[in-house]
């Protein structure tokens, strides 16, 4: 199944750590990166007094189901030092987030795909843009258009 990403870190190294991501979702098991669009630099949302952020996409294409992925993922934060305090919008180390499955509709209390939030980030839906311009999203729209409404307030390459 073909399966979009978002990373995001703003802790330590973030550049080097979405990159690293980035290379160890492409060696996850049954799992091909197919597309991954260049670092931005976003500005943090939350609490004062963060880092801006290194935001990336990507797609991959795997045989690993939904929850086993967010499982991989997940293992691959806490293997950059991420710690779930239940913090919301707090700095990071690394962020990971399943943004839509193709072909998949999903509530759990685990995971809801399409991403929940997906349509109000610049900074997820800019770097979509860049690899996946026509990605119809069900339910939300097609990722330029949707990016085109929001903008690129307070997001600019890495450099």
């Amino acid at each position: 199944m073909r399966v979009y990403l978002g990373l995001g870190a703003n802790l330590g190294a973030p550049a080097v750590q979405v990159e690293r991501a980035l290379t160890l979702i492409a060696a996850l098991p049954d799992t091909r990166l197919i597309a991954r669009s260049p670092l931005y630099r976003s500005d943090p949302v939350g609490p004062a007094g963060q880092p801006d952020y290194c935001n990336a996409a990507c797609m991959i294409e795997t045989t690993l189901e939904p929850l086993a992925l967010l499982d991989a993922v997940q293992a691959i934060e806490v293997d950059a030092g991420r710690i779930r305090d239940g913090i919301r919008w707090a700095a990071r180390l690394l962020d990971i987030d399943l943004l839509h499955v193709e072909g998949l509709s999903l509530s759990t209390p685990r995971l809801r795909l399409p991403h929940p939030h997906l349509q109000e980030r610049n900074w997820v839906l800019v770097p979509l843009a860049d690899f996946a311009p026509t990605l119809d999203i069900p339910g939300l729209g097609v990722v330029s258009e949707l990016a085109e409404r929001l903008g690129r307030s307070g997001l600019r390459a890495w450099s």
